[in-house]
């Protein structure tokens, strides 16, 4: 006897294979057997005119802290999600060391949330256990991020790690390795990451082949700098022999539409030379991050706090404007090219700003009388730095590019967002890759979509025997009505849940029925190289 079956659907296995007509057993959290049963379960699902799918992958997201607040994941779960892949960007928060908390918390707040409580983790592997902990409803694995460790190592510091601080860093990122990260992240964009070589990422990398893991970069630039900074990265899978992954591809800044395609074209010469080089994209033309992201990158040294101090220096301030209103060459100035009536304030901390949300900095600072510069620095200074943005920066034909190329894969890049207005793609991404995509566009069809949502990032991340509809594989599991899934998060009121999404089981276990979450908490943190064996991948303390 089977303790579920889920009867009559269209099974879409994952493989890209054709779907085709059968049920789906599942006993002890892995799938028994697929085809026509005649066998009695505990309980029996009729997905009549629905789909039957392995449970969706967000492989690149920013739940770290989400996961430990609200553990149910249903903002997830709802999309079909049943694992998830954090610290990404080179944002987590972890290491953390004590001299510089502050320091590695305001650096990542706007992008991962805060907390109300005191983080209890030093290193990699402890914050590793204490998310197995917490019991979330989806699994969960987790890179290495090189923010965090060079904060760790050097803080802020706008130079070359000396060869000390390179040892350090090489100490915890293979900590993090050896307690089961799958990989390691950078954010090039992002401070501390910006001010660190390709070299001394390279000598970083070399840690990975031992471990087998994987090098995933949200590149140096998006904009005027798209391809020298695609370039840069293979250079660096290159020099250290790791397979590399792009995160969320784009081509930012309306001088730049067009240029995904000289993008593509560089990763498919690199595949054709042999380098193993994939990416990701989300389904939308507008991004998401935090507001010191615009800045120019020398604002950041020494974190948050020095950046408001150079902001009330009025020869700071002056020569601040005076850099975002021109382009530059070794930094992308997205603003210069897209205007500030582009970028959208999403979160604010202070109560008394909550009406900002939502307004561009163009309204913001019309309202304010000021010039967008000084309404950025001086909402910033009243925020304490931590302001979250949405940002209107690519076009459709770009994402359509990106979205329909054989490597890439789909991705939400969600930032958690307690309060304001998020990016709706932290509610929409995967209902509506198949409204928009396959059933509206016809991008991809139904069995290349589930692909890139299923057996693709787990191949990818290396996140076990999950993925594929097969006999013996993690009963991880989505069943959908193709004709009604959609996503009805937009930007004015991106909180809403999608349609069209029934039945998710995780690990064998019933977590989403008939739309409604069963509270079900069977998730696992899911560890690289001990997740080989379906539902009892990973550790999971009870």
């Amino acid at each position: 006897m089977l303790d579920l079956i889920i009867r009559n659907g269209k099974i879409v296995d994952g493989t890209g294979n054709p779907w085709f007509y059968g049920d789906v057993g599942i006993a002890d959290g892995k799938i028994a057997a697929v085809g026509r049963l005649d066998v009695e379960a505990g309980r029996i699902i009729d997905a009549r005119k629905h789909v039957i799918s392995p449970g969706f992958i967000d492989g690149h997201c920013h739940s770290d802290l989400m996961i430990l607040d609200y553990p149910y994941s249903e903002i997830k779960l709802r999309q079909g999600v049943t694992t998830e892949v954090i610290g990404n960007c080179g944002l987590a928060p972890a290491p953390f060391v004590a001299e510089r908390a502050e320091m590695l918390q305001t650096y990542v707040q706007p992008v991962l949330g805060s907390t109300k409580w005191k983080w209890p983790w030093g290193t990699v592997g402890e914050y590793m256990d204490h998310v197995a902990a917490s019991r979330p409803s989806e699994h969960v694995a987790t890179y290495v991020a090189h923010g965090a460790l060079r904060i760790a190592a050097m803080g802020f510091a706008n130079r070359p790690a000396t060869s000390a601080e390179l040892g350090h860093m090489k100490r915890l990122l293979e900590e993090g390795l050896q307690a089961g990260a799958i990989g390691f992240s950078i954010g090039l964009l992002y401070a501390p990451g910006s001010y660190t070589s390709k070299e001394e990422l390279a000598e970083l990398c070399r840690v990975l082949p031992k471990y087998g893991g994987i090098f995933s970069t949200h590149i140096r630039g998006e904009g005027n700098n798209l391809l020298p900074s695609v370039k840069e990265v293979i250079w660096i899978a290159e020099q250290s022999g790791v397979p590399l992954h792009i995160s969320h591809l784009k081509a930012a800044g309306k001088r730049n539409w067009g240029q995904t395609l000289d993008a593509l074209e560089l990763i498919a010469d690199a595949r054709a030379r042999g380098l193993d080089v994939t990416c990701d994209v989300y389904p939308y033309t507008a991004g998401s991050t935090m507001l010191t992201t615009v800045l120019p990158p020398w604002t950041l040294e020494g974190g948050i706090a020095g950046t408001l101090e150079r902001f009330r220096d009025p020869a700071l301030r002056k020569r601040i404007k005076q850099e975002l209103g021109e382009e530059q060459t070794e930094w992308d100035n997205l603003v210069c090219s897209t205007g500030w009536q582009a970028v959208i304030v999403s979160s604010v901390r202070h109560p008394g700003h909550a009406a900002l949300e939502g307004k561009s900095i163009a309204e913001i600072s019309e309202e304010r009388g000021q010039h967008p510069v000084d309404c950025v620095m001086d909402l910033l200074l009243e925020e304490d730095g931590q302001v979250s943005i949405v940002y209107f920066h690519m076009s459709d034909s770009d994402v359509d590019q990106v979205v329909g190329w054989e490597q890439s894969l789909i991705a939400s890049d969600s930032l958690h967002c307690e309060t304001g207005k998020p990016h709706p793609r932290l509610y929409g991404s995967f209902p509506r890759l198949f409204s928009r995509y396959v059933r509206e566009k016809k991008t991809l069809s139904l069995e290349q979509a589930v692909r890139k949502v299923t057996s693709f990032p787990v191949q990818r991340f290396r996140l076990g025997k999950r993925g594929l509809i097969v006999p013996g594989y993690a009963a991880d599991l989505t069943v959908f009505d193709p004709a009604a899934i959609r996503d009805t998060a937009t930007y004015q009121e991106p909180r809403q849940y999608p349609e069209g999404i029934s039945h998710v089981i995780v690990g064998g276990n019933l977590t989403l029925d008939a739309g409604v979450h069963t509270t079900a908490r069977e998730g696992m943190l899911l560890r690289a190289g001990l997740c080989s064996c379906g539902s009892g991948s990973g550790h999971h303390p009870r």
